[in-house]
């Protein structure tokens, strides 16, 4: 398709840089008044119009373009919409899944663990004495997870237990 553009574009710039006279008519001959063209182009009478012809065979055609379509279509939806909807999916099922007890990450990035489990929401308790409940969002729950937490330097004289 691009060939047959490409080879149209070049025709069109050929007959617009060539002689003026070769486009209309025959070289060396005047013009004809004003009042007779209307006439004769509408008749199709004494003029040689020299238009760019395009190669037989040039096109695609009008199936291939379907085709083509449809391969782009089907493609954007693998890449928009089928992932992330798997990926909402698998979220759905783990926040169904969880129970008390659980220790989870929440999208704030904080850790906590599942103190009771609501019809939309979870209560969660933060901090190290688990004395902080919160109502969380089932959809905010992003995963079970524990804090790794470094362990505390020891001292130069401390034996490993």
């Amino acid at each position: 398709m691009i060939d047959v553009l490409f080879t149209n574009i070049t025709g069109w710039l050929a007959a617009l840089t060539s002689d003026p006279s070769g486009i209309i008519g025959t070289p060396g001959t005047q013009a004809p008044p004003l009042s007779n063209v209307a006439a004769d182009v509408a008749t199709n009478v004494g003029y040689d119009v020299a238009l760019p012809v395009t190669p037989a065979g040039g096109g695609i055609s009008t199936l291939a373009m379907i085709a083509y379509a449809g391969v782009l279509l089907v493609a954007m939806y693998f890449l928009m919409f089928r992932g992330p909807r798997k990926r909402e999916k698998k979220a759905r099922e783990m926040q169904a899944s969880l129970r008390a007890g659980d220790n989870v990450v929440v999208t704030g990035g904080m850790f906590g663990r599942i103190a009771d489990v609501g019809e939309d929401c979870f209560v969660v308790e933060f901090g190290t004495n688990r004395g902080i409940r919160i109502p969380v969002l089932k959809s905010d729950v992003l995963g079970v997870r524990e804090p790794k937490l470094t362990p505390p330097p020891r001292l130069e004289g401390e034996k490993d237990s």
